[in-house]
């Protein structure tokens, strides 16, 4: 059995923006606060005041890159904020964004959450046309194919650009006068608008709308374009119909559970996920319990419909963060048992049900189970709430190789063993699917069933599928 890294699955990343108010700077700053569980590598904010165009960026979290006489000196009514993992483009100061840049009078900042899958492709023929690149993001490509159609006028331009990507966008763009707000045709990731009194508000998640009191008004829908500036909002529809193509594991993990996405609570998801879970195993057990945070609310609904009573078996620590002293080589595991300790007295003698969210690598998982077991639990079994994931993700989330996943090499036997579990089963697609209430069709599935609803760039796609 390969021994797989432990790194936390990470997903690219948290978009906000506001027009029209004169805190839009420090509105944009809480809207990213947000939204902070989306992206912890670098947070950034551009912002207008209609004629004159600033920024901040830095690496971080949001509450480390910006304090109270930062966000003071950003001045302005319309502002556009990041918060980023990377998943193309490596973690440095020149790849957070926004990503701002001035042509021909025109300062044009852009924050974009998803993969182009066409990066490299559109890139070369950038290059050999003179393009000089900045970065190493795939947003970049955005900027320099609306700078070469700005002769045409830049809603032109821009229509035209957003015609020639393909793959997982959703995206807000900020001009001295106006923000935009963008969203591939198949709707891969999601991006809602709000009101606040007068100002418009677009941001990642609903999550973001509430902390800022911002109101719900609807999603933006796939393959639609929003133009909002002093003349109000303007929406501009693709000519493309293609398949909605949401992203299944945003419900399953990536969102905050108080967020509404894709029409969607994703709390309520999350219990039904765990409610699937009792209808399809039923596992002899004394206890039900997660892996905090992310097993929580799957396991309130399997302990509700199995009537296997939930408990905290373990406890998170909430105030991990990074050390600069390393343990001594005696203090094994000490990554995993810094944020998570089992209860001893909960657990002894237990024949525990453990349901997890996902299992991406397996080394985190099989660290956490040993934990268990070492605190005295009699059985271990685990439930994890979606099927096997068997197939890299082009579309923004960073298992983008067959090699990183060890559902793709193993059978669901061998990775019992090689968890030290005794009991092992995966939700199934028709239970995911039947838990979100939506039909199968409107999903993206393929990190579980290879089906892409856009294919990458041939070379890529068989470099990534090969490792």
């Amino acid at each position: 059995m390969d021994i797989f890294d432990d790194r936390p699955l990470k997903e690219e990343c948290g978009i906000f923006g506001i027009f029209g108010h004169p805190d839009a700077a420090k509105l944009t700053y809480f809207g990213l606060y947000a939204l902070q569980h989306r992206g912890e590598e670098s947070a950034g904010i551009v912002i207008s005041d209609g004629t004159q165009v600033r920024e901040q960026r830095g690496m971080g979290l949001v509450a480390d890159v910006f304090n109270e006489q930062s966000l003071s000196a950003l001045q302005g009514n319309l502002a556009i904020g990041h918060v980023r993992y990377s998943t193309t483009g490596s973690s440095m100061l020149k790849n957070a964004q926004p990503f701002l840049v001035s042509h021909g009078g025109l300062a044009l900042a852009i924050a974009h959450n998803g993969n182009l899958t066409n990066a490299h492709e559109l890139r070369r023929g950038l290059e050999k046309k003179g393009a000089i690149f900045q970065s190493t993001m795939d947003s970049e490509i955005f900027i320099h194919l609306i700078a070469h159609g700005l002769t045409q006028g830049f809603e032109t331009a821009l229509i035209q650009a957003l015609s020639q990507v393909q793959g997982a966008y959703s995206m807000l763009l900020l001009t001295q006068d106006q923000i935009i707000g963008a969203r591939d045709p198949n709707g891969f990731r999601p991006l809602c608008l709000g009101r606040l009194n007068g100002s418009y508000v677009l941001a990642s998640e609903t999550c973001a709308l509430d902390l800022v009191e911002a109101q719900y008004v609807r999603d933006i829908e796939p393959g639609e374009i929003i133009f909002i500036n002093k003349n109000g909002l303007r929406s501009v529809k693709s000519a493309a119909k293609v398949p909605k193509s949401f992203c299944i594991f945003e419900f399953i993990y990536f969102a905050r559970p108080d967020s509404y996405i894709f029409g969607q609570n994703v709390y309520q998801i999350r219990k039904r996920l765990g409610q699937m879970l009792a209808k399809e195993f039923q596992p002899q057990g004394d206890l039900t319990m997660p892996f905090p945070d992310s097993g929580n609310y799957a396991a309130l609904g399997f302990a509700e419909a199995s009537n296997i009573p939930f408990e905290m078996g373990v406890i998170r620590n909430h105030y991990v963060g990074r050390t600069f002293i390393q343990p001594s080589q005696s203090m094994r595991d000490f990554g995993v048992r810094v944020k998570l300790n089992p209860v001893r007295s909960v657990l002894k003698g237990k024949r525990v049900v453990i349901i997890e969210d996902s299992i991406i690598r397996g080394t985190t998982s099989r660290t956490r189970v040993q934990a268990v077991r070492a605190a005295g639990a009699r059985e271990i079994h685990m439930l994890v709430s979606c099927p096997p994931h068997q197939f890299p993700c082009f579309y923004g989330i960073d298992f983008s190789t067959k090699g990183e996943l060890i559902a793709s090499h193993h059978s669901v036997e061998e990775i019992r063993k090689y968890l030290g579990l005794d009991g092992l089963g995966y939700l199934s697609v028709d239970g995911m699917v039947s838990a979100t209430g939506l039909p199968e069709s409107n999903f993206c599935l393929a990190c579980f069933n290879g089906q892409y609803p856009v294919e990458p760039d041939t070379t890529f796609n068989k470099l990534c599928l090969e490792r």
